[in-house]
Parts: C-alpha cells; sequence; structure tokens
C-alpha cells in the first residue's frame, strides 16, 4: 500500500491552499491508497473523516503536526489537543498513555543550517554538516519516535539525505511523504506498507513493527519549484 502520512489541508493549516476535498481526489488520481490529515496543532473531528472516507470511498486517517519546542512531530492515536503537546516530554506522555506513535517530520528543518541544504561548490559534508548531525540525533524528541520522515516531498535531495543518515544513526524506521500545502505537492512521496491497512489502529501496529518505508513517486523539488 502506499499512503500520504503527511498532508495539510485549508482553513485547519492556514499555510495550506487544499481542501479535503482536492487533496483526497489529488491523491486517487495519484494512485495512492490512502492519506493522513495531519493539520498544524488541530483534528479533525472523526465524524467528518469518515464523512469524507465514505463520499470519497477513501482511506483517510486523521493526525496531527505538533509544532514542539524540539521539532515538528507527526502523531496518530491522539484525538485532542492538550495544553503542553508543545513540550516533547508532555506529548510523549500523552502518547504513551493513548497507545498513539510519533514521527518526526523534516528532520532538517531548524537543523541544517541553509547553505548545507542544496547542492552547490560550498555545500560540501565537512564538518558543518557531521555537527549538524550530531547536533540532530541528540535532540530529545528523537527519543520518544517511532520513525523519522526521511522522504518529505518539499524537501531537497541533499534534505532528505540528512533526515536519513539521521534515522540511520538512530537505528529508526523511515517514512516518507508529500507533505502537501498545495496540488502540486500530492504524488511526491509517501510511505509504502507491507500490509493492507484499513484503518488508524492498523496503521499504529505498522509503524510500531516498522514494516514501512519510504516511496519515491515524483523527483524532490529543486529550489525553484518550492
Amino acid at each position: 500500500m502506499l499512503i500520504d502520512l503527511h498532508t495539510h489541508t485549508h482553513p485547519l493549516s492556514h499555510d495550506s491552499l487544499l481542501s479535503a476535498d482536492e487533496l483526497i481526489e489529488a491523491a486517487k488520481a495519484a494512485r495512492l491508497d490512502g492519506v493522513c490529515l495531519t493539520e498544524h496543532d488541530f483534528f479533525w473531528d472523526p465524524t467528518e473523516v469518515a464523512a469524507l472516507r465514505k463520499r470519497h470511498n477513501f482511506l483517510v486517517i486523521p493526525g496531527i503536526e505538533v509544532n514542539t519546542e524540539d521539532g515538528h512531530i507527526v502523531v496518530f492515536g491522539l484525538d485532542r489537543f492538550v495544553y503542553g503537546m508543545h513540550r516533547v516530554h508532555e506529548l510523549a506522555r500523552l502518547a504513551q498513555t493513548a497507545g498513539a506513535v510519533m514521527i518526526a517530520a523534516h528532520p532538517y528543518r531548524r537543523q541544517l543550517p541553509f547553505e548545507l541544504r542544496h547542492d552547490s561548490p560550498s555545500a560540501d559534508r565537512g564538518s558543518d554538516w557531521t555537527h549538524a548531525l550530531e547536533r540532530t540525533v541528540a535532540n530529545q524528541a528523537y527519543q520518544h519516535v517511532t520513525a523519522i520522515e526521511t522522504l518529505n516531498g518539499r524537501g531537497s535531495d541533499r534534505e532528505n539525505a540528512f533526515s536519513t543518515e539521521v534515522a540511520a544513526r538512530l537505528n529508526l524506521p523511515n517514512t516518507g511523504s508529500s507533505d502537501a500545502h498545495e496540488r502540486k505537492d500530492i504524488g511526491r512521496a509517501a510511505t509504502q506498507l507491507d500490509r493492507k491497512i484499513t484503518n488508524l489502529e492498523g496503521l499504529i501496529t505498522e509503524l510500531r513493527a516498522g514494516r514501512v518505508k519510504p516511496a519515491v513517486l515524483r523527483p524532490t523539488p529543486t529550489r525553484s519549484d518550492v
């Protein structure tokens, strides 16, 4: 199965240009098997998710992208925002209590210096790259995550390579997603699951088991494409 684990829709995510219906129709056109709605610090009403799924006859799974003090974390298995979630230790406590899973989204952000993010004569993988990796691996948030998003459809090849190295050093499963904010983002990347799932619980099970891997569906964008 191919599922996009990280997407955003308007109006719950203020920076998205996509409605949920547009997102789902585009995902179907891209031959995906499902999408996850992971708005910025907002949860979808379960009845609205069920209505979307029925209307489109398509797998739609609710989640959230939490903006924590230590980076963005995609979470599956929580259903309401609780004050204090912006602190990783509190988010991890809530997730553990609820049986939820946490995925580190786009680890290169805030942690990989901008001058190292794109291919250029000055962007060699020297000591600055190594130091950024070491700082990122030491991030306390990653003590609590089940997987690392190593393929972000809006990231550059170098940014995603950095995330892949972070996951390797932490020995964590890799996931992929479009991080869609507009239609052109959809279908760039997704997560391939070894087994068929039909609901949120199935997704959580597969993530915990590590039966996931990133899938490149279209080349990642160049700087001018983003």
